[in-house]
């Protein structure tokens, strides 16, 4: 498969990343059990009127996709692909309270339309009144690569020349109070999480959204050049290291090519040991973890997605990125590695554009 080009990045987190400059103030707070995202003024996108029927994820959705496509110079994209885990979880759960509080009858229907997956990729066409190809993949970690490897199939196959692709998850009350009773959530008493070396189970929860634009050529703005993706479902421990290798194999590279890895640590003790498997075969890499900056959420690759192409473009990495002091001049070839709980992992290489 031919290589494509990220155009553009955009991303709404728990850092406010839509400001220039961002990498400079990134903050870490470890001792709270949710992060939320930094909302930008959404007045200044979206009118008010709409504002009020849009869910938090439509609306970090909508900004970011309005970032990366002006950032691109695209007004329309040739088609729109959305990944995300839990769709717009607060209509939801409002619809879900209506049935209950209505005995399941009298319902309106308008929570249950917007509450559905593809609402946001639905309402960015709608902005746009872009009638192309619109897809939506809903595979929990693994969704915004899914969506990156049909954009690609969609420039190789000549369907599309820009394709903008993303992907965002957000918080709800009820969801999170789940999360916490089962201990997805990091117990109080467990905190503050240690990333990098968790004795405990559970993890900071986090939300957002990311934004990039796909094309076929390079371009000015042009960040990277997306090589290759490979998702599993199921991985044994002890395989680990072969699945990165054959990945890199594949692609005609070694271990010593990598010149970045970043890694998921999220501070859950039982599937962290995926990633500090994989940190023993790259001795001469710079190793690089995020979650301690966007939280653990099923989208939350789009966060080091964004952090990957910036740090292709400026050449530079944040300090607070960093597992060790191993710094790198140079930085050509950037390889992602990221699960969910031990499930559904993904490896994606970007080389400098």
């Amino acid at each position: 498969m031919n290589a494509v080009y990220i155009n553009s990045a955009s991303c709404i987190s728990v850092q406010d990343t839509l400001k220039e400059n961002f990498s400079q103030d990134l903050k870490t707070d470890p001792s709270v059990q949710i992060l939320k995202a930094v909302d930008p003024n959404y007045k200044e996108f979206i009118p008010p009127a709409m504002i009020r029927r849009m869910s938090k994820t439509v609306k970090m959705s909508s900004v970011a996709s309005s970032y990366a496509l002006k950032e691109a110079g695209i007004e329309k994209p040739d088609a729109i692909i959305v990944g995300t885990g839990m769709g717009c979880s607060q209509d939801s759960e409002k619809f879900l309270k209506n049935v209950i509080d209505n005995n399941e009858e009298f319902l309106t229907p308008t929570f249950f339309i917007q509450s559905t997956h593809n609402t946001v990729a639905g309402q960015i066409a709608l902005g746009l009144q872009c009638h192309a190809y619109n897809f939506t993949y809903v595979n929990t970690s693994s969704s915004l690569e899914f969506s990156f490897l049909d954009a690609q199939l969609q420039i190789n196959d000549g369907e599309a020349e820009n394709v903008l692709v993303g992907a965002a998850d957000e918080q709800t009350a009820r969801t999170m109070e789940l999360y916490r009773l089962n201990n997805t959530i990091k117990k109080e008493e467990d905190l503050p999480a240690d990333y990098l070396h968790s004795k405990t189970d559970g993890v900071i929860w986090g939300e957002g959204a990311a934004f990039f634009v796909l094309g076929r050529d390079k371009t000015e703005s042009s960040y990277a050049q997306l090589r290759d993706i490979q998702i599993i479902n199921r991985l044994e421990i002890e395989k680990t290291t072969s699945f990165i290798g054959d990945f890199l194999a594949k692609n005609n590279l070694k271990h010593e090519d990598i010149d970045a890895v970043i890694l998921g640590f999220s501070g859950d003790a039982t599937s962290d040991v995926y990633y500090t498997k994989a940190m023993d075969a790259f001795q001469n890499s710079a190793l690089l973890y995020y979650k301690h900056l966007s939280g653990e959420f099923n989208t939350a690759s789009g966060f080091s997605t964004f952090m990957a192409c910036h740090i292709l473009k400026e050449q530079h990495i944040p300090e607070v990125m960093m597992i060790h002091s191993v710094q790198k001049t140079d930085i050509k070839n950037i390889l992602l590695y990221n699960h969910l709980a031990g499930n559904d992992h993904s490896l994606m290489l970007l080389e400098r554009a």
